[in-house]
């Protein structure tokens, strides 16, 4: 069973072109025009073993906040329609992992719903060039796409830059374990019968 998905999003603020593999084996090419988020995209891929290749034309003449957003968006669509039923996945995933001198926290349930929690201070607004708040952004915007629940939690953490590298490589391996496979798994894992 092939779990991909292409996703093809115009509007007035972003042109955007993204597909997906759940079952890559991290291999990505990434072009949004914020070189940060491109490097944060890039280690997602990497650390969620995810086949990843987005292109977006955005109005990064305004800002970056329509960019990073809507490239959320894709990727929450993505993510739901890769999954297709759910069937035999193992649903849920958590890690905590040390990034430096930041340790982040991450849990993820493919659940069906949306459900977003962010515990996270960045002590600066910015991290280079783009803006700290964008990151809140995105994974809000994949979550409420993928229809997932999302806790991000950051315990302690002094660089922005490892923050924030820290909650991209920490959901991703939550979300690797999600979204793998179980063998013992025969069905929807939901007593409800469907995710």
């Amino acid at each position: 069973m092939s779990r991909t998905a292409n996703i093809d999003r115009q509007t007035a603020e972003t042109q955007i072109k993204l597909t997906l593999n759940l079952d890559g084996t991290g291999q990505s090419k990434i072009q949004t025009g914020v070189g940060f988020f491109d490097h944060m995209l890039t280690l997602l891929a990497r650390h969620g073993l995810l086949d990843l290749e987005i292109d977006c034309n955005g109005d990064l003449e305004v800002d970056q906040h329509h960019t990073v957003e809507d490239v959320g968006i894709c990727l929450g669509l993505a993510i739901a329609e890769a999954l297709g039923d759910k069937k035999g996945i193992t649903r849920y995933g958590g890690k905590t992992l040390p990034m430096e001198e930041t340790l982040i926290t991450s849990a993820v349930d493919l659940s069906g719903r949306a459900w977003f929690v962010y515990k996270v201070d960045f002590p600066t607004e910015k991290i280079g060039e783009f803006d700290s708040q964008l990151v809140e952004d995105f994974w809000q915007a994949v979550s409420a796409n993928a229809k997932m629940n999302l806790h991000l939690v950051l315990h302690h953490g002094r660089n922005s830059h490892h923050i924030s590298e820290g909650i991209f490589k920490t959901t991703a391996r939550a979300l690797r374990e999600a979204v793998s496979i179980d063998p013992r798994e025969t069905s929807v894992p939901s007593t409800k019968g469907t995710l």
